[in-house]
């Protein structure tokens, strides 16, 4: 074949492809909720094409994953770093979506100085308000306008429902969470307020936030809706008692969504998110270092199929349904809770291929 000839019929095959490719429908299309995804910074900052294309393509809105957390935005009393979460709010601007701010408060990866005085003691009620107020309202009143939601506070109960003994807690007792929803509230009166915590399925704990809730309306202040993570594992949730949370938060006036969605396909060593749950390598707590076995495969893909019909008789309650990450590659559980482990609990693989279930799903 002449060498034109050849160069005209790849030209023809390519713009085939291409044209294929955009009707293929996208994941953001096929559910009547936002579809969001947590982005590393590697992917607004142009170092992970793959997962780019894949987040431009499929999703409709985006959480930062680390970016916006104290200890990164606010590693000194008089020092912000805005580099990257500008960068995040800008990559989310372009592509027109929904931008969601996470986190303002959180016991775990916090500044250290944001409860510590001089002398390395807790700072007393008075000083830590004024922290509060100063951190939440620098951080939400820089992105007033362009954030749609704030997780205000994160992972502030235990499973037993009572509340973390973190130091905001130790300091402040429960009106941090209020004088939190306050300041962010003050700060941008339109952007939606969550509440953010992972095992939100266990008794107690959703005890405990439907009182929250209901305290905080009590006091005038808003809670748009309930992030019920769902970090998911082959053996947990129950799915009754994960039904009965969504129909309680339901129940008490707010939304729900279900916001840092992943499914451990690997033995259980903790339920739940703890990042500071450690524990020490077991290579039979890591058993598909070299891919994952048809029949297990197929499990997890039925258990993802379960986790979302779950969802859709709540769907007109339901404002977001967000992955912790995009491809398996890129997950935080590949190294928890202990480094070395080989996970596969995104909905798209390590080559950026879409997951049977999400086939399905979209395809119904």
């Amino acid at each position: 074949m002449h060498k034109n000839n050849i160069i005209a019929v790849l030209l023809l095959a390519y713009a085939f492809i291409s044209c294929a490719t955009q009707k293929e429908p996208a994941i953001k299309d096929s559910f009547p909720y936002t579809i969001g995804a947590a982005l590393s910074v590697d992917v607004f900052t142009g170092k992970n094409p793959m997962v780019d294309s894949i987040v431009t393509r499929h999703y409709s809105s985006i959480v930062a994953e680390n970016c916006m957390k104290s200890e990164n935005i606010h590693p000194e009393r008089d020092r912000f770093f805005w580099d990257e979460a500008d960068r995040f709010v800008a990559y989310g601007e372009e592509r027109g979506m929904e931008i969601i701010g996470h986190c303002l408060v959180w016991h775990s990866q916090c500044a250290p100085w944001f409860c510590i005085d001089e002398r390395d003691s807790l700072v007393s009620k008075d000083e830590l308000t004024a922290r509060l107020r100063e951190h939440i309202h620098a951080i939400v009143g820089r992105y007033k306008g362009r954030i749609h939601g704030w997780d205000v506070v994160n992972e502030m109960v235990e499973d037993d429902g009572s509340l973390r003994q973190s130091q905001f807690c130790k300091i402040l007792g429960e009106e941090y969470i209020y004088l939190a929803l306050q300041f962010a509230l003050e700060a941008d009166p339109d952007a939606m307020l969550f509440l953010n915590d992972y095992s939100m399925s266990k008794k107690g704990k959703r005890d405990t936030y439907v009182r929250i809730i209901k305290e905080a309306k009590r006091r005038g202040l808003r809670i748009d809706a309930i992030g019920m993570q769902s970090h998911m594992g082959m053996d947990y949730p129950d799915w009754t008692e994960f039904e009965a949370s969504i129909q309680a938060y339901i129940a008490a006036g707010v939304k729900v969504m279900f916001t840092e969605v992943d499914m451990n396909m690997l033995p259980t060593v903790f339920e739940g998110a703890n990042v500071s749950d450690k524990a020490a390598y077991d290579a039979k707590m890591n058993p598909y270092v070299n891919g994952v076995p048809a029949d297990v495969s197929q499990k997890w893909n039925e258990r993802m199929t379960r986790f979302f019909s779950i969802v859709k008789k709540y769907e007109k309650n339901v404002i977001r349904v967000c992955s912790w990450g995009v491809s398996d590659a890129d997950s935080w559980l590949n190294n928890w809770p202990m480094k070395g482990r080989t996970n596969y609990p995104l909905w798209f693989d390590r080559e950026g291929k879409m997951k049977p279930f999400m086939q399905e799903l979209m395809g119904d």
